[in-house]
């Protein structure tokens, strides 16, 4: 927007120069062209009376070298010659003494042609071009009522006197406006590019989780009405929040009632491995509402502080013992592979927990017993490759399979299950995505990114395929 006012403002400002400056440059060289001329007719006029007294060469020849122009050598005298004057008696004789004629001469240097001089000498005054200028022909009436003719010279650099120097102050003055326009237009842009700048910026750090980010009011009326309706937002987003999180809290404390009593029966099974089975689940249980009432009530501080990482491969064995005992119960036969090294991920370990949970959950859920399942971990430079493979019937449509996350998933299904898998790999700047596994079934990789430098083309991409969990 900035660069457009300025380019905008620009474009007007030139036109509005060209506009003025070129017709006032025209008139400026054509009032000097015209102040040259009446310098010249004033130059000529000065001669107009001693051609009216005589025309006595020497005498003309003293006026014109008198006057400015002819001590400068642009001015010259055309008087014309006569016939002689007889003087009679009435009885048609001639005259004892007749007057000679008088021959045609010119005093100073000529340059006009001699075809204009005569062309002058008809009474009509003309102006026309000679190497180096102008020349100014000005007929004056002798006694005799022939018209001698006065030329003065007028060169190029008096009739463009000071037409360069008007045409460099007018250039000066339309780059300074040009350039003020465009300074002013910058200033202009500014005042409202900032504003909008601070709130895009406001903008992307609140998408990103920091809900204390407000914008600071300024800038133009309409702006000013922005900042004040995003912080309005980002105040009612953070509302929103905490009343979600309470809300979680008092809902994950509202089962420790039944969980009670799901452990004081537990207690009461006796000894043997089923009772322990359960008495374990029973605990697990309730730390994992433990874990959500916390979790709930310290999220919007979690969020400012970096995040933890876990060893995935520790958390995959732990929960494959957790899921063999099932899976031994129901004729299972379960593969574990690649958890052998220690492989740092920056998830949060009840989070892993909870998205590895929803992945074997759903091998249990949606397969029949007996079906044969797998877990394999791949570790590359940038990512860690978590793979949960079955060989059960297989997802007709695993994209429908994705987008689901409504519930819909078949009785007892929540449709949270890959939602909270997809939430853990954008953490990290993976994904998550469901295919055909190599026993037949379903394969559903988890890519967990290790430095998420593509998270935000990743979460991009996901955007047009986004889908939600089966579960």
């Amino acid at each position: 927007m900035r660069w457009a006012l300025v380019r905008v403002s620009l474009a007007v400002t030139v036109m509005v120069v060209l506009a003025f400056a070129v017709p006032l440059g025209l008139v400026v060289k054509e009032l000097a062209r015209d102040r040259a001329f009446a310098d010249a007719e004033r130059q000529a006029a000065q001669i107009r009376p001693a051609l009216a007294i005589t025309t006595d060469r020497d005498q003309l020849e003293r006026a014109v070298a008198s006057s400015q122009a002819g001590g400068e050598e642009r001015m010259a005298v055309h008087v014309p010659g006569d016939e002689a004057a007889h003087r009679g008696t009435g009885t048609g004789t001639p005259d004892a003494h007749p007057v000679p004629a008088r021959e045609a001469y010119d005093i100073g240097r000529s340059r006009a042609e001699p075809r204009d001089v005569e062309t002058a000498r008809r009474g009509r005054s003309a102006i026309t071009s000679v190497p180096g200028g102008y020349a100014l022909l000005q007929p004056t009436a002798l006694s005799t009522g022939e018209f001698a003719v006065v030329e003065v010279y007028v060169p190029h650099r008096a009739v463009g006197n000071g037409v360069t120097t008007s045409w460099a102050i007018l250039t000066a003055v339309g780059l300074g406006l040009v350039v003020g326009s465009v300074a002013l237009a910058d200033r202009l842009g500014l005042r409202l590019v900032r504003p909008a700048e601070r709130l895009a910026r406001a903008a992307a750090e609140l998408g990103e989780g920091k809900l204390g980010v407000r914008v600071r009011e300024g800038g133009p009326a309409e702006l000013r009405a922005a900042a004040v309706a995003f912080n309005s937002m980002a105040d009612k987003i953070v509302q929103l929040l905490a009343a979600e999180r309470e809300l979680a809290a008092d809902l994950s404390h509202r089962l420790r009632t039944p969980l009670t009593v799901l452990r004081l029966n537990a207690a009461s099974l006796g000894e043997g491995p089923a009772a322990d089975q359960t008495r374990a689940a029973v605990a697990q249980l309730e730390r994992e509402v433990d874990q959500l009432i916390r979790a709930a009530r310290e999220q919007g501080e979690r969020k400012e502080r970096p995040p933890l990482g876990c060893d995935a491969c520790e958390v995959i064995r732990d929960r494959m013992d957790f899921w063999s005992a099932l899976a031994e119960d129901e004729g299972r036969a379960a593969g574990l592979a690649g958890v052998d090294t220690t492989v740092r991920v920056p998830v949060a370990r009840p989070e892993l927990v909870a998205a590895l949970d929803a992945m074997l959950g759903n091998v249990f859920r949606h397969t029949p017993e007996g079906t044969a399942f797998a877990v394999d971990v791949h570790r590359s430079e940038d990512a860690v490759i978590v793979l949960v493979s079955d060989a059960g019937p297989g997802i007709a449509d695993p994209d429908a399979a994705l987008r689901r996350g409504h519930g819909d998933g078949g009785p007892g299904s929540t449709g949270l299950g890959l939602d909270i898998v997809r939430r853990v790999a954008e953490s990290t700047g993976g994904d998550v995505r469901i295919g055909r596994s190599v026993l037949g079934g379903t394969e559903v990789r988890l890519w967990l990114a290790l430095d998420g430098g593509d998270g935000p083309r990743r979460r991009a991409r996901r955007r047009v395929r986004r889908g939600r969990a089966r579960h």
